[in-house]
């Protein structure tokens, strides 16, 4: 009988909004007859004690119809809950709508949630250019050549971050430059962020948190979706997504992606193209199986990308590499991706489930810039094996698993050979407590065994607590490691005619040694309502100690050094953001952040270079409501403002200059003539602000002072661009 009092039902309630498939927070879960039940989290899960076979539930929720369920057999529930007449309730629905950044109410991580809609709120064509609307994410140019975006969270750039695809380790080793715009917008379903320390469960290699992405899902995602996009700068693309249900337990997708940039451009005159002519082409084929009765769901992915970039100057021929008058470069990158993912759900008792992951990659790049050349052939295998069970009861929850990954990697950097295998097995065990009410919390270690960073342990702790129902207080602290791939994560050396040093220090990985850091954080947030209108305002502070770093150090000009860290260096990062809607149809989004990144450089502790101190973000969002045939209107304003950023010693810029201010404007405006097909234009850098003389020594590009790294504003100005989207 006490294991019968145990057992809990659980379930998942969602709803269609247009294409796809969200997740109902706070919608009542109740037994008919009972005072027993629970609202759902905000991935829509609930969790509430089975009464029987004879028993009903009702599922409520504002906007939709109710539904009243029999649950004869305790198994893993999922619902679609209808929506009420959409003209008598058109202000409700609007409000579920608006939700494209969720904050995580529940959860002891501090986890923030983006959907479809917040990405088609920006030119989004890959996923580095999906966080201009998302004050948790900066936005950065890499260098003055390849146009590609950089992204920092908490101060550091992405090496810092693990950057997971459906929670197996994407954007990593030889992909790091690039490996963000190798993902095409159109092909997420969600993106969750997570601030500070991670779960164990996702390896060791976290310090500043984590980036995770959802790829739509057959089951779920819309039979056929055609989008085409075009820019002033010469930027084409098309994608093709096409799904099909084979039967009630098979569905398969195929999408296509392609991208082409032709055109040359030199805006400010220096002779060089301010974007690089390119193409891409990316096909992706998944397979998803679900049996609900016997509780098996598994996943099948096979991706295969091609990416050529051609930069430099004007009319340079890739025929003639040698004609020293014109400096030229070409990038091509080939990627194959292959991964199988299976789930089981023991049907009698739904709170217990086994996951097995298995991820493989190859990423092929070949690569020269002028007379220097950069190749990687990066070759991964991650395997994952985990156990989901409670203690008890549901309150008390844990995970445990066993992972192994080995990277082989063989680099030649102008004349010299790098080659090294990376090995590690590691285990962790997961425990996550939940009173339901005010507190939970999530502890977790994991130790490790690697063939270059050693045996190690990894600690990580995440805590809520909250003292009233629109209160919610977060702690968090955890350590992570990482090898720097010193060249893969600093491609932007490669156009520069610095010359290259490492301080050896005896160490296993380009003889440094790896890198180890602490991330303490704490969050705290407020949901309001002013003038009848819901809004909350969080605070947040994180702090990251480096314990050993590998420095990358401009700060001597013609040089580029990398050497282990000896002193300080930290990045602390506060943000205090607000969000409003001051009227039904209207959100409002702002967010100011002030970063202290400092490092020990052999000249001394100073603030890491190119890094703004202070930032200031703000979005307008405006919608219409949806009329008979589901048209409607949408409108965007996001504003982000850089405060100065310091210089290291170059030819144009001398010992302790800063770049000035600036403050960039985006729009776009969206109609969608019904359900499914709208045409959408913007604007990008709406100001046309552009940084002056961005390539240092243009016109002598093979001498020692040719350096375009040194990027601290945008290249191009105002970019124009237009598209449609199609659901068939």
């Amino acid at each position: 009988m006490q294991l019968l009092a145990q057992e809990n039902l659980e379930g998942m309630i969602v709803a269609k909004d247009g294409n796809q498939t969200i997740p109902l927070i706070g919608a009542n879960v109740f037994w008919l007859n009972s005072q027993k039940g629970t609202i759902t989290n905000e991935e829509g899960k609930f969790s509430l004690p089975y009464l029987g076979p004879k028993e009903r539930i009702i599922i409520s929720y504002i906007g939709f119809k109710s539904d009243t369920l029999s649950i004869k057999e305790n198994r893993f529930l999922i619902h679609f809950l209808d929506e009420t007449n959409i003209e008598s309730l058109n202000e409700v629905t609007l409000t579920q709508r608006q939700k494209a950044i969720q904050k995580s109410y529940f959860k002891a991580q501090n986890i923030i949630n983006v959907n479809t809609a917040e990405l088609l709120k920006a030119a989004c064509c890959n996923l580095s250019e999906s966080f201009e609307t998302n004050p948790s994410i900066d936005v950065n140019f890499s260098d003055a050549l390849t146009g590609t975006k950089q992204i920092r969270m908490l101060g550091l750039t992405s090496p810092y971050l693990l950057i997971t695809e459906e929670n197996v380790p994407m954007v990593r080793g030889a992909s790091q430059a690039y490996g963000l715009t190798f993902t095409p917008g159109t092909w997420i379903e969600s993106i969750q962020i997570t601030k500070g320390a991670g779960s164990v469960a996702n390896g060791f290699e976290s310090i500043a948190g984590q980036i995770n992405t959802e790829i739509k899902k057959p089951f779920s995602d819309i039979p056929l979706f055609f989008n085409l996009f075009t820019s002033a700068n010469g930027r084409r693309e098309g994608n093709l997504q096409g799904n099909w249900k084979i039967n009630n337990k098979w569905s398969s997708g195929l999408f296509f992606h392609g991208n082409l940039r032709t055109q040359e451009i030199d805006g400010n005159g220096d002779t060089f193209l301010d974007v690089p002519i390119s193409q891409q082409t990316n096909i992706l084929n998944r397979w998803q199986y679900i049996d609900a009765e016997k509780g098996w769901v598994g996943f099948a992915t096979i991706r295969l990308m091609q990416d050529e970039k051609q930069l430099g100057a004007l009319g340079f021929n890739l025929q003639e590499v040698t004609n020293q008058n014109l400096w030229g470069s070409e990038i091509n990158s080939n990627r194959i991706d292959a991964s199988l993912k299976i789930g089981y759900v023991f049907p009698e008792l739904p709170y217990q489930s086994f996951g097995f992951q298995s991820a493989f990659s190859n990423h092929i790049q070949d690569s020269f810039y002028g007379f220097r050349i950069y190749d990687i052939d990066h070759e991964s295998l991650y395997t994952n094996l985990l156990f989901n069970s409670i203690i008890g009861n549901t309150n008390n929850k844990f995970k445990l698993g066993i992972n192994f990954s080995y990277d082989s990697y063989s680099e030649i950097v102008d004349t010299f050979y790098f080659n090294r295998i990376d090995r590690s097995l590691g285990s962790f065990f997961e425990y996550s407590y939940d009173s339901l009410e005010n507190f939970s919390f999530v502890a977790g270690i994991r130790i490790d065994i690697h063939n270059h960073l050693g045996t190690f342990l990894t600690p990580r702790l995440n805590l809520r607590y909250s003292p009233k129902e629109n209160t919610i207080i977060r702690f968090s602290v955890g350590s992570g490691r990482k090898a720097a791939n010193i060249f893969a994560e600093n491609q932007s050396l490669f156009g520069t005619n610095r010359q290259i040093n490492i301080y050896k220090n005896g160490g296993s990985i380009y003889s440094l040694n790896p890198e180890k850091a602490w991330n303490y954080g704490a969050s705290i947030r407020q949901i309001f309502n002013l003038f009848g209108r819901g809004g909350d305002i969080t605070a947040d502070y994180y702090i990251t100690n480096f314990i050993d770093q590998v420095v990358v150090d401009w700060e001597k000009e013609g040089q580029i050094s990398f050497y282990n860290l000896e002193g300080v260096s930290r990045a602390n990062s506060f943000q205090l953001s607000i969000d409003y809607n001051p009227l039904k149809a209207i959100n409002l989004r702002f967010a100011y952040k002030n970063y202290d990144v400092q490092t020990t450089y052999n000249s001394g502790l100073s603030q890491r270079p190119l890094q703004p101190q202070n930032r200031f973000f703000a979005n307008l969002a405006w919608e219409s409501v949806r009329n008979v045939k589901l048209g409607q209107w949408r409108w965007d304003l996001t504003y982000h403002a850089l405060g100065k950023q310091r210089l290291v010693n170059t030819q144009r810029d001398i010992v302790g200059s800063y770049a000035s201010a600036y403050g960039l404007w985006n729009t776009q405006l969206t109609r969608a003539f019904t359900g499914s097909f709208e045409l959408y234009a913007g604007v990008e850098n709406l100001g046309d602000y552009k940084q002056l003389n961005p390539i240092i020594g243009s016109e002598d590009p093979f001498g020692i002072n040719f350096d375009t790294a040194q990027i601290y504003a945008p290249i191009f100005g105002r970019m124009l661009y237009a598209g449609l989207r199609w659901n068939l």
